[in-house]
């Protein structure tokens, strides 16, 4: 089993959120800007409607999508951020109540889970990732990202719920970065 793990470079995560953007696949490009933005697993990335981002009466992008986990069974707000506003704002000619945000274009339902892995995995593949790029490693890659800006463990704790800071740490793969730097500062 291929061990998922996070995007470190920040560069490279930048250039999988634009690499459907620049080729006008703009579905995809929501799909990878979701999932980066979100840290939803992608069964609830899948099951979101444009009814869950979108409000048709005021017919703007919503503040926050309102959620209950499919894993978890447990409700979240998450907020919709600029970056996944802007991408939503792109793909608005597909907004329609009731439609699969990521709809599959022949059967109007949502996509699969693996052409959702596809999707990822194919541009993680074309801009040289050297790693597994999955669904899985773009939730990953929000945790790691924030906790590389100063997001506090705790707070990554809580968006994942998770039962202890070690648990976030470990799924991060932070623990490892920690142990590097003490071997990178040693000095005698």
């Amino acid at each position: 089993m291929k061990i998922t793990e996070p995007i470190r470079d920040r560069n490279q995560v930048r250039q999988l959120a634009d690499y459907y953007l620049n080729r006008g696949e703009i579905r995809n490009h929501v799909l990878i800007v979701l999932s980066l933005c979100t840290a939803l697993r992608i069964s609830d990335i899948l099951r979101l409607t444009w009814d869950d981002v979108y409000d048709f009466k005021r017919q703007r992008v919503r503040k926050s999508i309102n959620i209950s986990e499919q894993k978890t069974r447990k409700p979240k707000i998450i907020e919709i951020n600029s970056k996944a506003v802007a991408a939503l704002n792109r793909y608005i000619n597909e907004a329609s109540p009731g439609v699969f945000l990521i709809k599959n274009r022949q059967t109007g339902k949502a996509i699969s889970r693996v052409q959702a892995h596809r999707i990822i995995r194919t541009a993680g593949e074309a801009i040289d990732i050297e790693q597994n790029v999955s669904c899985h490693s773009l939730r990953k890659t929000f945790g790691y990202q924030s906790w590389k800006c100063g997001i506090s463990i705790e707070v990554l704790m809580e968006i994942y719920n998770h039962s202890s800071p070690a648990v976030t740490r470990r799924y991060l793969g932070i623990t490892q970065d920690y142990m590097n730097e003490a071997y990178r500062s040693f000095d005698y």
